[in-house]
């Protein structure tokens, strides 16, 4: 017998897991189902029912079944029970429709079964509240049923019949408003939108939602904005975060190889064709610097992009003065990328027939197309060194007929041999698109800049307050001057004069004249040198005038300081008559230091190293443009604080070192192809710098001029007249002085010996005529037995005199 009871009890336990396994199998396969599918058999499934309900209660269903089913529902619900297939169709229509607007399911229970007791507790209740045991009643089928009975006699015991039924009423309108989602305050705009859709003066859409009205602090936010809102400090501000780079993250355009299967629609280039162009390119080459890529009548018309969002705001320079920014859509779309042509197609087999020639274990996995360059990727097979691939770059450039290859090994982030190729059909990057992409218009800083497009064409935008400066370097018809226009009309397009001024230093006299007047010019644009090393002093004095500020009110940083005075935050001190002000980024942009470095370069070099050292936190930042990047302009110092670089085409390898301190910009092709090395990176990025035309320029500066004029300071590029302690050295030998000045400026020869020769004074007379024009800046510093460098030039001498003189 114990043997046959455990055989039993195992027998059970193994029938009870089969049967538990099928049914958890069934369930998990329900579960693995899609939503929407799992919503229609739920429909579907009230459907059904409904239809088995009808056919009971409304045809008197013969049967087992149909009795059953008539004495539940009459039962239950009484007098009502022939509404209920008409409510079960109602929400299964409901769901299979509308799912959007049923919201979670608990609230469809709670809503019906409200709405279900409140109705049937009124019913009850007009019907005289029969009870069950009472012969004298109606039965309970021909009122509420025992649904009504049990909600209507327990509180009409309880506080009377006449209190029941107002609170039965607001049970049921409580229910109508949970299953139609709507609050209590929106019901008077739900019923003047009902009676305008009736009247037919509106339309109500198709996919409108159920709410017209909702609580702010019940909307769903998404992933991408709970993203956006965590990253705000709070004081709604953007946190700053460790290891922040200049450069924004973000592509417009994925990372697609060679791998990919171009789009049906989409047609490769044709060889031929390319050829076609590029022979009209290159006879058009001198007439244009930028090569106009051609391209074919298939190709895809570029996405259409949404207008920039109009930002108004109050300036506190003129007066009461409404600023609105430039309309987006006065920067013309570029060239449509393509991530894959023909052309490309076949240095891929180029290469690897390069690598069989030489029996090289390698082969391209794929390719990233840029701009003006296609980066193809090469993998290695095992035990092959990469020094067999980069020894053959000149094998390369051979084979594919261009002389500017660049390898770079490895790809930063791959296991892959990355080398770079230029297109022969090139696209043109429009720094409407760059400014248009959502890179750009995520990040709402003033200060932000669009760059151009990597080698994989995606977008690169990066924050000029972060950098924080920037040293711009390359040879003629490289692209800077490109770079510089595209720099100052990005801060146009964005920012307003409240937000960003600006000191332009041209000693060019012809790049910047197009931004003359522009109201975000705290000087008119600097042509001359000697004016500029003022102007670079000057701009020393406001950082530390702005460091006193925040010395004085505890702030580390400007930014700090201007949201505490925008807030009220900030007063001064009592009994002064000073108004605080938020201070404005001061963007300082040179556009030839070689100049500015020939004419005064220890004033120059003093200041610049003293703004790149100091200023970042006061909201001070440079740009210095060059197009001799030598360790004469170049300095050390310069070097050593300015942690950005964009180098162009360079002439020499050395002066790719001067720029980068490593080698590639002389490999460079130039009109517009740069390596940007933003702060902190450790490899620069390739990029094709945007382009702005001269048209598009000229209405950015229109619209700014339009809107606001120039508000100039006269301090900036004021002479500091002379000094009493000077004028006591100089004594009674002005005439001397001026003598010695006008001799050594007009021979461009500074020399001791030839003053004493010239002038017929002493040697000791000379050295202290020589000490006193060191002292004013005529000439350099002594270099042993060397002539001193003459700093003034000879169309600056009558203006030398005037000052030494006085007058």
């Amino acid at each position: 017998m114990l043997a046959l009871g455990r055989g039993l009890i195992k027998l059970w336990l193994g029938f009870a897991h089969l049967l538990g396994g099928i049914v958890r199998g069934v369930g998990n396969g329900a579960r693995d189902l899609d939503p929407a599918h799992r919503r229609d058999g739920a429909g579907l499934s009230l459907i059904g029912l409904a239809v088995i309900v009808a056919a009971a209660i409304w045809w008197d269903l013969p049967g087992a079944v149909g009795n059953g089913l008539r004495t539940v529902v009459s039962g239950s619900v009484g007098m009502l029970g022939w509404a209920v297939p008409l409510m079960l169709l109602f929400i299964a229509l409901r769901t299979l429709r509308h799912p959007d607007r049923n919201g979670p399911a608990g609230r469809q229970v709670i809503g019906w079964t409200s709405i279900s007791l409140g109705i049937l507790g009124l019913v009850h209740i007009a019907h005289g509240i029969p009870r069950p045991n009472d012969p004298a009643d109606a039965p309970l089928q021909d009122a509420g049923g025992a649904v009504g009975y049990v909600v209507s006699s327990l509180m009409s015991d309880l506080l009377t019949q006449y209190v029941a039924a107002p609170l039965l009423v607001l049970l049921a309108v409580f229910g109508a408003l949970v299953v139609t989602g709507t609050p209590i305050y929106a019901i008077p705009l739900r019923v003047r939108a009902a009676f305008d859709v009736l009247l037919g003066r509106t339309e109500l859409p198709a996919d409108a939602p159920s709410v017209a009205a909702a609580s702010d602090d019940t909307v769903r936010l998404t992933r991408k904005e709970r993203r956006a809102k965590a990253a705000l400090d709070e004081d709604g501000e953007p946190t700053v975060k460790p290891y922040d780079s200049p450069v924004l993250e973000g592509r417009e355009l994925g990372k697609r190889g060679r791998k990919a299967k171009p789009p049906v629609d989409e047609e490769p280039y044709d060889l031929d064709a390319d050829a076609e162009s590029n022979a009209a390119a290159a006879v058009a080459g001198a007439a244009s610097p930028v090569v106009k890529p051609s391209k074919p009548e298939s190709a895809p018309e570029p996405p259409p992009h949404t207008p920039l969002p109009q930002r108004v705001e109050q300036l506190s320079l003129s007066g009461d003065i409404t600023y609105t920014l430039p309309d987006g859509q006065i920067l013309k779309p570029g060239s449509v990328h393509k991530a894959r042509t023909k052309a490309s197609d076949a240095v891929v087999d180029r290469l690897t027939e390069v690598f069989d020639q030489f029996g090289i274990d390698a082969q391209v996995t794929g390719y990233t197309r840029g701009p003006t360059v296609t980066r193809y990727e090469v993998e290695l097979g095992s035990a092959v060194k990469v020094e067999k691939v980069t020894a053959l770059s000149k094998n390369i450039a051979y084979a594919v007929a261009s002389a500017d290859v660049r390898i770079l090994s490895p790809i930063p982030g791959k296991s892959a041999i990355g080398i770079e190729i230029p297109n022969v059909d090139k696209e043109i990057v429009s720094l409407g698109d760059v400014i248009r992409s959502a890179t750009a218009r995520n990040d709402h800083h003033p200060m932000v800049a669009g760059l151009g497009k990597d080698v994989e064409g995606g977008f690169v935008v990066a924050n000029m307050a972060k950098m924080p400066h920037l040293l711009v370097a390359g040879a003629t018809g490289s692209g800077k001057s490109s770079f510089v226009n595209s720099l100052i009309t990005s801060v146009l397009m964005r920012a307003t004069p409240d937000e960003v001024r600006m000191i332009l230093v041209d000693p060019k006299r012809v790049e910047l004249n197009n931004y003359e007047g522009i109201p975000h010019l705290i000087t008119p644009i600097i042509t001359n040198a000697k004016k500029a090393a003022e102007a670079l002093q000057w701009v020393v004095r406001e950082m530390d005038m702005r460091y006193d500020d925040l010395a004085a009110f505890g702030f580390r940083h400007v930014d700090d300081f201007n949201k505490a005075v925008r807030g009220g935050k900030v007063k001064p001190p009592p009994g002064s008559e000073r108004v605080l002000t938020p201070y404005p980024y001061l963007l300082v942009i040179v556009d030839e230091l070689a100049d500015l470095m020939m004419v005064a370069p220890r004033d120059v070099e003093d200041s610049i190293v003293r703004i790149t050292q100091l200023a970042r936190a006061a909201g001070i930042h440079l740009v210095l443009a060059t197009q001799r990047p030598s360790v004469d302009v170049v300095t050390g110092l310069i070097k050593a604080n300015v942690p950005s670089r964009l180098a162009f085409a360079t002439s020499s390898l050395a002066d790719s070192r001067v720029i980068l301190d490593q080698p590639g910009a002389e490999k460079l092709v130039g009109q517009g192809d740069g390596l940007f090395l933003p702060m902190g990176a450790s490899k620069p990025m390739r990029i094709q710098g945007s382009w702005v035309t001269e048209s598009e320029i000229r209405a950015v500066v229109e619209h700014c001029k339009e809107q606001l004029q120039p508000t100039y300071r006269e301090d900036v590029t004021a002479v500091a007249g002379p000094s009493k302690d000077l004028d006591d050295e100089i004594g009674d030998d002005l005439d001397l002085v001026v003598q010695a000045a006008e001799l050594i400026v007009s021979t461009q020869f500074g020399s001791t010996s030839m003053l004493q020769r010239k002038l017929r004074v002493g040697f000791a007379k000379a050295g202290r005529l020589m000490d006193i024009l060191e002292s004013r800046g005529v000439v350099g510093p002594s270099e042993g037995s060397k002539a001193r460098d003459v700093l003034v030039k000879p169309d600056d001498l009558e203006d030398f005199v005037a000052t030494l003189r006085g007058e």
